[in-house]
């Protein structure tokens, strides 16, 4: 089935849309281009892997190494560690190279977790709800708010760990198509909300728990008697929340989506390899979606009260059993996609059974099969992914280049607010080598927290910058596990999209995210405003 085409564009041969002629829009369509040119991405990671073999060997016949204070995150004490490089043409990297393949791939948290999301989501795709919710959320929000909702949720929606790259970049592309609208915009839109302002949230996410558990461990290196709480930063989260919802909004609506022309297709199912997920029904009465909207309601509801039962009394299996904790490092916060699969697994079975879209069980089991079958393009890119991440691992080259960032840094004898905004900078280029967000605050958070403390800097403002640092390349790196993923979801509705069709979408969000939130954060410094409370 056609999901639709473009109205206006040069890849299927109509007139040049009058955004083009802008000198922004020139710019990005040649990116698009030269990114579209590349090789296919599993023949990027292996030509990449060759290069990182030559550079490991070079850099470890020179006998490059560092010596560096990091926090260990799970003994929270700072330790003194020498890291040097290691060749892969060595005997040891050979016999990693050789003998992890497996264990490697097994071990690529995006593998299970895509896997494990997609048995609930592909349930609610079949059954015809999330089509239904699409409607329902059409319905119901204005149609100028439509974006700055999809950005607002994909921001919050950090909070359940990789659910929004999951769930809802398919579904606001979805939600775009079944308005008329261009879903290459919805999905830049969500994308851009959940990854490249993914440092700040409303609401306390895992990894703030462990951030200011390092945050900590490096303050006491001067003042042993001093820290931070959990909420250190939440004022200057809700305020970059604010601003960066609005300003993802207008970059989609005045950027993004006129660039890409007027889209001309009708609401489609979103599977997660690039295929139509056909509902069952493909037209409902409303007087069975609603009934099915009721069971879905119902469904999740049942499984809101199991999950809450497992966790909110004292002692419940699902808080910390050492510390008694809810929120942070909980089993139910460790394992949240488990309970959101759960959710769209019941609302699905629920919405199929009340919108008699589902006969039997085997529909739900097929819906399933189909859900993980689609997969299977997506498996084998992440394949060739994860190999190259355990490789660069294994050299030691990406901690290599975190410490050497950071030792010019600190002895640039620059001032507090350049030394802040370098911080920042560093964050933000090693991201594109160094993915996750503990480790390298776990090398940097004891050079640079108490280096800015004895120029006046409080913790707070460094760990803010750290965050502002580490999100806006999220959406260009395809050492990012859910890059590809997204691509994917892109080629749904255009087939010859590829990794430039998505860079020249997001560059805009990154230029402009970087410097609002940049700005933000200095003037944030200057007024001398409480970061959190």
């Amino acid at each position: 089935m056609s999901v639709g085409t473009y109205e206006a564009g040069r890849d299927e041969g109509r007139e040049e849309p009058r955004s083009e002629r802008g000198v922004l829009q020139r710019a990005l369509t040649v990116v698009e281009r030269i990114g579209n040119k590349v090789p296919h991405p599993a023949v990027i990671f292996v030509l990449l892997t060759v290069v990182l073999a030559l550079a490991s060997h070079l850099v470890a016949s020179l006998g490059a190494s560092v010596t560096y204070t990091a926090i260990n995150p799970e003994t929270h004490a700072a330790e003194q560690m020498t890291t040097a490089a290691k060749s892969l043409f060595s005997a040891d990297g050979i016999r990693f190279a050789y003998g992890s393949v497996v264990e490697s791939f097994m071990s690529f948290t995006a593998l299970g977790v895509v896997i494990v999301a997609m048995l609930g989501v592909g349930v609610a795709e079949s059954a015809g709800l999330i089509n239904a919710l699409i409607r329902k959320l059409v319905r119901v929000a204005p149609a100028k708010a439509l974006t700055y909702i999809i950005v607002f949720v994909g921001i919050l929606s950090s909070v359940a760990a990789d659910a929004g790259y999951l769930v809802l970049v398919p579904l606001a592309a979805s939600a775009y198509a079944s308005v008329g609208r261009h879903p290459l915009a919805g999905l830049a839109a969500s994308f851009a909300g959940v990854a490249a302002v993914f440092g700040v949230n409303l609401l306390v996410k895992p990894a703030d728990g462990i951030l200011t558990e390092i945050t900590n461990d490096a303050i006491r290196l001067v003042e042993p008697t001093r820290s931070i709480t959990i909420t250190s930063n939440w004022w200057f989260g809700a305020a970059s929340v604010v601003l960066l919802t609005v300003l993802c909004g207008v970059i989609t609506d005045r950027i993004v989506e006129p660039r890409l022309g007027r889209w001309r297709g009708g609401a489609v199912g979103l599977g997660p390899d690039g295929e139509s997920l056909e509902p069952a029904a493909a037209d409902h009465s409303r007087a069975a979606e609603s009934r099915g909207l009721r069971f879905a309601g119902l469904g999740t509801l049942v499984v809101l009260a199991i999950v809450a039962l497992l966790s909110l009394p004292s002692g419940a299996p699902l808080r910390n059993q050492e510390t008694g904790a809810l929120i942070g490092d909980s089993p139910l916060m460790n394992g949240l996609i488990v309970a959101i699969t759960l959710v769209f697994f019941a609302a699905g079975v629920g919405y199929g059974i009340g919108a008699r879209s589902f006969g039997s069980m085997k529909d739900v089991i097929a819906a399933m099969e189909k859900a993980v079958t689609g997969l299977g393009g997506l498996i084998f890119l992440l394949f060739f992914i994860s190999q190259f991440i355990a490789l660069f691992n294994f050299t030691n080259l990406p901690t290599l280049l975190a410490v050497g960032m950071g030792d010019r840094l600190e002895h640039s004898g620059v001032g507090a607010i350049p030394l802040l905004v370098g911080l920042l900078l560093v964050t933000l280029a090693l991201d594109l080598f160094m993915s996750g967000i503990i480790p390298k605050w776990a090398i940097f958070a004891p050079v640079f927290v108490p280096l800015l403390m004895r120029l006046g800097v409080s913790p707070e403002a460094a760990l803010a910058a750290y965050r502002v640092g580490d999100s806006p390349f999220n959406v260009l790196s395809p050492l990012m596990p859910y890059f590809a993923l997204i691509v994917t979801f892109a080629q749904r509705y255009q087939k010859s999209a590829g990794v430039g069709t998505l860079v020249a979408l997001m560059l805009p969000y990154v230029v402009g995210v970087l410097v609002a939130w940049t700005g933000l954060l200095l003037v944030w410094e200057a007024l001398g405003l409480p970061w959190g409370f």
